[in-house]
């Protein structure tokens, strides 16, 4: 049926619009945290045909602003409350990125699509999402019931766009019932429709009912595309199986991937290390978020995360921290310098969203001002709590200081901005104060003492930019144990009498194999999917 669905037209008066994208392709689909620029572009070099955005609700959109980045060659839509990017995009993914989103309104909905129309390769409308934010909103699985409202955004979207309109799908309890709303999809003109083989009561733990996938797709004429495969699927030659066992046109895949996106290889996986050093890398160049970069390593580790880089990670602040680990602090140093290249010497303020903390104080102006007859001393500084022993923490040692010097104080004030807290301490009649905001009312408190201790000189310059020693456990237990390596690789040359052992390409490779013994190869792909693959345990091109 599907090679004849070219002639399939005119439903409700409305020509429908065929694309072939959909057809006989791999796709990577939308995950929340985890889709973001580095991921995407990955998936693209390891093959996969289509990659989805996270869900991005119709009114963050609409309240964005639009930028581009001529730094990182990239176009941003920077949420105005906040100031960060949630939202980046560039020319490379362009016809391989599907922009999802999560509305429940079709004039918002056709708004949102024409403000990402030249940037991407199509428009998804998620129509499956579970989760109690989504449904309360009239959005994701909350469309399910409501076929008028399906007709209505789906039409306005086809009608009002260039580009492919898509949905995607969760089962409803029977098959007849989701059959019923699928023909009122494809009645809407949509390319394709992607449907995830569970109901929205059902979990991961429940098999995917690739049964009624097939079903669906043998009365539908547009490409359906088979979601929820991912524990069925452990090599590349899985995914064209259950596309086989579904009947569908394409093959969407989720946590299969996030685990390890080399499974999109016909050539065969790579082993995990490779594959989180490549993705750390995309991080630094196009300016990750911190906490969606962790978030996704971390879903790569799995049960790796109770090794001891694993326990050194989780104790990470930033992704600095995170690139050392994985041996490319250099190299984040080098993109960090060349993405401050054209901007002032404070380069490390919290500008458009962006945070980076720089070594020490003295990368930092402290500038002093007054405000209606009040002296304020000011500097850029971000509390990150595992940069400080228990014991030394910004309020407890200027509690100390204060009382020692018979000071006035401390007295705390804040400010919230954006939902965002901005704290400031008095301290012998001078305010003292971080221009950078924090999350929490408390954090903000800790940030303010820090620059009081550092404009006091109470503390010494790199207090609070770097972990202090002992305070991430883990971490310091890994670096311990890599300078041992570093050190013996270093004695065994010198006694060898190693030619090579002044060569620099030399040292570096004798660094990297260091850092991977150390850990007990824990990186390597774990020997049971390599056995239930056969085409593994051929060498990797």
């Amino acid at each position: 049926m599907k090679i004849f669905f070219e002639m399939f037209a005119n439903f409700s008066g409305k020509s429908v619009k065929m694309n072939n994208q959909y057809i006989g392709k791999i796709i990577v689909a939308p995950m929340v945290r985890v889709c973001t620029l580095p991921f995407r572009l990955l998936a693209i070099d390891y093959g996969t045909d289509l990659v989805y955005t996270e869900e991005t609700v119709d009114f963050k959109m609409l309240r964005s602003i639009r930028r581009e980045n001529s730094e990182l060659g990239t176009v941003d839509f920077i949420d105005k409350s906040d100031g960060t990017v949630f939202f980046r995009t560039c020319e490379r993914e362009r016809t391989k990125v599907i922009f999802q989103i999560g509305t429940s309104d079709a004039q918002r909905a056709l708004k949102v699509g024409k403000m990402v129309e030249p940037y991407v390769a199509g428009l998804d409308v998620n129509m499956g999402c579970p989760k109690e934010f989504s449904i309360k909103g009239g959005m994701g699985a909350a469309l399910l019931t409501q076929p008028e409202k399906v007709k209505s955004i789906l039409t306005t979207l086809v009608q009002g766009l260039s580009i492919p309109v898509t949905c995607k799908i969760r089962l409803l309890k029977t098959l007849p019932d989701t059959i019923n709303l699928c023909k009122v999809i494809e009645q809407c003109g949509v390319a394709a429709i992607a449907i995830h083989g569970r109901t929205k009561e059902e979990r991961p733990n429940h098999p995917n009912h690739n049964d009624m996938i097939r079903e669906i797709a043998n009365v539908l004429a547009i490409p359906v595309i088979a979601n929820g495969g991912s524990k069925e699927i452990k090599c590349h030659e899985d995914i064209d199986k259950f596309r086989r066992e579904t009947g569908a046109s394409s093959v969407m895949i989720a946590r299969t991937a996030m685990w390890n996106c080399s499974i999109l290889r016909p050539e065969g996986l790579l082993p995990l290390d490779t594959v989180a050093e490549a993705y750390l890398r995309y991080c630094i160049d196009y300016d990750n978020p911190f906490t969606y970069s962790k978030y996704t390593v971390q879903n790569m580790l799995r049960d790796l995360q109770d090794t001891p880089r694993g326990k050194a990670f989780l104790e990470t602040q930033t992704l600095q921290e995170i690139t050392v680990i994985w041996g490319l602090g250099e190299y984040f140093k080098l993109q960090l310098d060349k993405q401050n290249k054209s901007h002032n010497c404070l380069t490390f303020e919290h500008k458009n969203g962006k945070t980076a903390m720089p070594p020490s104080a003295d990368h930092v102006n402290i500038v002093e001002r007054e405000e209606n007859g009040q002296k304020i001393v000011e500097m850029p500084i971000q509390f990150i709590r595992g940069n400080f022993n228990n014991a030394d923490l910004p309020k407890m040692l200027l509690n100390t200081h204060v009382f020692r010097n018979q000071l006035s104080g401390p007295h705390y004030d804040h400010v919230v901005v954006d939902k965002f807290f901005s704290a400031s301490v008095v301290v012998n009649g001078i305010k003292y104060a971080s221009t950078l905001r924090e999350k929490s009312k408390r954090y903000s408190e800790q940030g303010a003492a820090a620059v009081c201790l550092h404009a006091l000189g109470a503390v010494g310059k790199s207090y609070g930019f770097v972990p202090a020693d002992g305070a991430r456990k883990y971490q310091y237990v890994v670096n311990k144990v890599k300078c041992e390596r570093e050190k013996n690789a270093k004695r065994e040359s010198a006694e060898n009498d190693d030619p090579e052992a002044e060569n620099e390409g030399a040292t570096d490779s004798k660094k990297r194999k260091s850092d991977t013994s150390v850990l007990d190869n824990t990186f390597k792909i774990n020997q049971r999917e390599t056995e239930e693959c056969d085409n593994l345990k051929r060498p990797l091109k």
